[in-house]
């Protein structure tokens, strides 16, 4: 089993099936957002013909959203997904922005946290969208301490409780906008229901995949993992392979090859970010080159879904042996990478 060609195929980074990015993304499940710029490029690597207007489109009309959620991490998800996401993850976050701010020696309480989404309401409302800074600047206006980081965690716990989200799409930094005004109510599902939709949705953009990665890509219980994968056990098979059990979901291409493709891959990618065990796509002495120990992942060049360098938008490529060379492979279905980076704009 060739896992890193099938990942390639699973993730659409190569011969990519979609042009509209919220397909894509509701195909996905979730793309690690944590870089506000890399984010975009995420995204278009794996679009058909990408360009900046789409991603614009579909974040402006809230089709997309950027939000904290599995992992308490910075993630896009499509706008119909976000409630039942969240119902599964969000106490599970706000225990750990509580462990967060006791292990820096700050207690915020429940009253506290009510206080603050109320004011942060009042502020948001009739307004569309609202950039970071003015809506920081007017919470420190009605009393809010005047502290980027202790505003980021009031932040961060109003969107845990279903008040914010992402607002309209500017540039340089994150907007808000009122979670009711922009996401409407869908149908309510159960959770053993939104369990199943999570693992058809990781398998499907990732396989193949093992529970552990699942359960790392959630940060969900490994009970619940089982459960979710076996609601949907019809739909996949399984490959032991390396003393692992590795599941395939039914609809990946297992046999297509892919040769001679050199990818750009942007920071916190899915393709590295999105599984616990990353052994069959870096040599383990090059760990270091491509993700820290504190969690920063590069961006990072793929040879056939091998990384085997880092990359940067204005430098030339890092590659880390001497016989991989850069070749005119270097793309994303038909599009070069360079009329990518100048319609992505990337610092």
């Amino acid at each position: 089993m060739n896992i890193p060609n099938i990942r390639l195929i699973s993730q659409q980074l190569t011969n990519p099936q979609f042009s509209d990015v919220h397909e894509l993304v509701a195909w996905m499940g979730m793309l690690q957002a944590q870089d506000y710029k890399m984010m975009r490029w995420a995204i278009g690597i794996r679009l058909k013909n990408p360009t900046m207007e789409k991603f614009r489109k579909a974040y402006s009309t809230g089709a997309v959203i950027r939000t904290h959620l599995f992992r308490c991490t910075w993630q896009l998800i499509a706008a119909e997904d976000v409630h039942w996401m969240l119902k599964l993850c969000s106490e599970k976050n706000k225990r750990a922005i509580n462990g967060y701010t006791a292990y820096r020696g700050h207690t915020i309480s429940e009253k506290e946290y009510g206080h603050t989404n109320e004011l942060i309401y009042r502020t948001l409302s009739g307004h569309k969208s609202m950039k970071k800074d003015e809506l920081s600047a007017r919470l420190v206006g009605l009393g809010l301490p005047d502290d980027n980081h202790t505003l980021s965690i009031y932040l961060r716990r109003a969107e845990q409780d279903g008040i914010i989200c992402s607002g309209d799409f500017d540039e340089r930094q994150n907007t808000y906008a009122l979670m009711g005004e922009r996401v409407p109510m869908p149908n309510r599902l159960s959770k053993e229901e939104s369990l199943a939709i999570l693992a058809r949705k990781y398998l499907r953009s990732h396989s193949p995949a093992t529970l552990e990665d699942f359960a790392w890509w959630t940060n969900l219980s490994m009970k619940e993992c089982r459960e979710a994968i076996e609601s949907i056990r019809k739909e996949i098979f399984e490959e032991n392979y390396d003393n692992s059990t590795y599941y395939i979901h039914q609809d990946c291409n297992t046999s297509r090859k892919c040769r001679n493709l050199i990818l750009l891959l942007p920071a916190y990618d899915e393709y590295l970010l999105g599984y616990k065990s990353r052994n069959h796509i870096i040599e383990h002495a090059f760990r270091h080159k491509a993700y820290s120990n504190n969690g920063l992942f590069y961006p990072v060049i793929a040879r056939n879904g091998t990384i085997v360098g880092r990359w940067h938008p204005k430098k030339p490529p890092n590659f880390s042996r001497k016989n991989t060379q850069p070749t005119s492979s270097v793309c994303s279905g038909n599009t070069m990478i360079s009329s990518i980076l100048n319609g992505y704009n990337i610092p």
